[in-house]
């Protein structure tokens, strides 16, 4: 269960200012102690805000250059790049990550501590910086007091030789925790001017930092064999399948998901642009098939029993989906903890799923075996999801219809 607390503003130092003086003002007392008391106070809050603008100056400073170089090689969202950006950030020593968590935090120590005050309910404070793959940072101000933790969440923009602050807000953290698993998760809804003049709101943001270490050789397997699939609109890694029983693996979703990997675009067989119109394609056999088989080993008459096939003219049914098939856009990823190398050449992956949204870094594990091919490719040889009584349900994916639902929508049409 997340814990709700009740989201605030955090106060601009004007505002904070002008509050001590008006404090002071209506306290009935003229005397030189007060007086001094707000002089100090008021020195205080200044030299807060020039000592944050110089820390943030130090922070440019030390990744523009970099910045400037990928710019020109139109190296922006290069993996090398991020990583060379981050690792300067913590040579100045700062924590910071990038926000695909595919290379270690820097200063994972000084986040452990934050995390371990939290729990104690001391007071402390930290600078944590998530570099994105979009020519920029968020930098995450965080201080907790009586176990609360509140956010001022920066994010700056390279564009043109600088690097701009594009938005600042602030919220109380309505979730926090330091996984078992080694991730900072916390979620919260964060207001700014800026944002509030555009949509009345705040923004709900659900943030999951790794900051435990992870070997490298698990970050390349996951971004070779489990990043490319995912969990978007495909049902690949939420049931269990084999070669030898496909179950209940949906080889409609995996064409969608494939058809690009294959033929370097987009499928051409999509949706109707009148929402309440089926559209129902027939794709020739050789078509549908070269790119189920360019990563299943599977043979016709198997793939033909598991879909909609015509004998008659040799194509395969396939219906795209449509407005009830949609699914909510907050997606978990599979990260590789562990592998075994099999002497039939297959290799069997132990990923975790982290899913943000949620705020838990193991929704569930699975075993994939994958068939590294020699021309560079892969073949899927099966999917096992690791039973246990904390698996998440998978609230993100939506089925496609069934033959009924789908003829009891579109029938008529």
């Amino acid at each position: 269960m997340l814990l709700k607390k009740t989201a605030w503003f955090w106060k601009s130092g004007l505002a904070a200012i002008s509050f001590m003086l008006i404090v002071s003002v209506s306290g009935c007392s003229d005397t030189p102690q007060e007086e001094t008391a707000v002089v100090e106070t008021i020195s205080e809050v200044q030299l807060s805000g020039q000592k944050d603008e110089e820390e943030t100056e130090k922070m440019i400073e030390c990744c523009l250059e970099l910045y400037e170089k990928a710019a020109e090689e139109n190296k922006i969202d290069d993996l090398e790049t991020i990583r060379s950006i981050v690792n300067c950030l913590g040579e100045n020593g700062y924590p910071a990550v990038d926000s695909r968590n595919q290379i270690n935090m820097t200063e994972p120590e000084k986040v452990v501590e934050f995390c371990e005050k939290v729990d104690a309910q001391e007071e402390a404070e930290i600078t944590i910086i998530e570099v994105s793959y979009l020519g920029g940072f968020v930098k995450y101000d965080l201080k907790t007091k009586d176990g609360n933790v509140d956010v001022v969440r920066s994010y700056y923009k390279y564009e043109n030789g600088n690097m701009k602050r594009e938005v600042t807000g602030s919220y109380q953290t309505e979730y926090w925790n330091y996984t078992e698993d080694g991730y900072l998760m916390f979620s919260g809804v964060w207001f700014s001017e800026e944002l509030y003049v555009l949509t009345l709101s705040g923004a709900e943001e659900h943030t999951a930092l790794r900051v435990q270490t992870l070997d490298e050789t698990y970050r390349e397997l996951s971004r070779k064999y489990l990043l490319p699939i995912g969990f978007e609109q495909n049902n690949m890694f939420i049931v269990d399948w084999s070669e030898d029983d496909f179950g209940d693996l949906n080889f409609y979703d995996m064409y969608e998901l494939l058809y690009p990997k294959v033929n370097g675009t987009y499928t051409p067989y999509v949706a109707d642009d009148n929402l309440g119109v089926g559209a129902v394609y027939r794709i020739l056999k050789d078509d549908f098939e070269s790119v189920i088989m360019a990563y299943f080993n599977i043979d016709s008459e198997t793939l033909q029993s598991k879909t909609i096939y015509y004998a008659e003219d040799e194509t395969y049914e396939y219906k795209p989906r449509g407005f009830e098939e949609v699914e909510y856009p907050e997606y978990p990823y599979s990260e590789v903890v562990g592998f075994t190398e099999n002497s039939d050449g297959t290799l069997t992956l132990t990923a975790n799923v982290v899913f943000p949204y949620a705020g838990d870094s193991k929704v569930y594990a699975h075993e994939v075996v994958v068939r590294p091919l020699e021309n560079g490719s892969v073949q899927y040889v099966s999917n096992r999801i690791i039973p246990s009584e904390d698996n998440y349900r998978e609230t993100w994916h939506t089925p496609r219809l069934t033959a009924e639902e789908w003829e009891e929508i579109y029938g008529g049409e």
